[in-house]
């Protein structure tokens, strides 16, 4: 059965007389090269444990389970957990669940399968098709749990994913660039037009690859003040980073000058064109200011 298939799709809806749900942002894919795509620069191995994040039909699901020791599907939608049932049917290796992923425990979920077949899981691969009004909240989950992950290989709206990948400098980068960069590294696996959807979403999407960082790219001396740094310096893009930062961690706008003084900042610069070692370094100036 070609799950991807326009023509299964009407199958499968007319059988269980399913409706997608504007709500939950259910568009499926129906391209199977971008599907093959996404398996392929998933990088699943037969030892490896793949958790898929908003399943539909199975689409992803079911190639995946032809590479992956084992599949964890997580549904929140409960009309599709029979329909799931039935569409991978043949797959032994696949656990289909029907839960809300921001009130998931998914480093539990893991440490349950920690054994494929008597051997220890390989690498723990995220993956999914995921709608677009959720996307940031899902991502920043995986990351600030710090979910024992290798990899997370999702398609998302383009937009977001220009943000994710932007650099300093450029007009898309902002707080989530920062944010995702500091836990992963970024890949760009392929541009994915709203044609192939069904049903047609109004915007283009992008499927990229977060590889999750070993080591940090920066050393930080508080992790939540290098955070909070962030967050006030694109809270209003348009202001300097001095008029930003005044009154974060109680600093007076002399102490915020003082601090970028320190290390060589121009106060007069913007959020927007500091890059991810020019905040560490101002975060970890900052601790030293307040820690006195």
């Amino acid at each position: 059965m070609k799950l991807y298939a326009p023509s299964t799709i009407r199958e499968i809806k007319d059988k269980y007389d399913f409706r997608l749900s504007k709500s939950l942002g259910q568009n499926f894919l129906t391209d199977k090269n971008i599907i093959d795509k996404i398996i392929e620069e998933s990088f699943i191995g037969e030892n490896d444990l793949v958790i898929e994040i908003g399943p539909g039909i199975g689409v992803l699901t079911a190639e995946a389970a032809e590479q992956a020791g084992k599949v964890i599907a997580v549904e929140i939608d409960k009309n599709l957990i029979p329909i799931l049932k039935d569409t991978l049917s043949q797959y032994d290796n696949v656990e289909v669940v029907n839960r809300d992923i921001l009130k998931s425990d998914l480093n539990e979920m893991i440490a349950q399968s920690s054994l494929i077949n008597g051997k220890s899981v390989n690498s723990v691969r995220i993956i999914g098709n995921l709608p677009y009004y959720i996307t940031t909240p899902i991502i920043m989950k995986i990351l600030e749990d710090g979910v024992k992950a290798d990899s997370i290989t999702i398609m998302m709206q383009k937009e977001v994913a220009d943000r994710i990948k932007a650099e300093a400098g450029k007009k898309a980068y902002g707080a989530l660039s920062v944010a995702v960069q500091y836990y992963c590294t970024v890949s760009h696996v392929a541009n994915v037009p709203k044609e192939v959807f069904v049903p047609q979403p109004k915007v283009d999407s992008t499927v990229i690859r977060l590889d999750i960082r070993k080591e940090k790219p920066v050393k930080l001396k508080d992790e939540k003040i290098f955070f909070q740094c962030v967050k006030a310096g694109f809270g209003q893009r348009r202001k300097t980073m001095l008029n930003s930062l005044t009154g974060v961690c109680g600093l007076s706008k002399e102490q915020v000058g003082q601090v970028m003084e320190s290390i060589g900042i121009d106060s007069g610069r913007r959020a927007e064109t500091m890059n991810i070692d020019e905040f560490a370094n101002l975060a970890n100036s900052v601790y030293d200011k307040i820690r006195g």
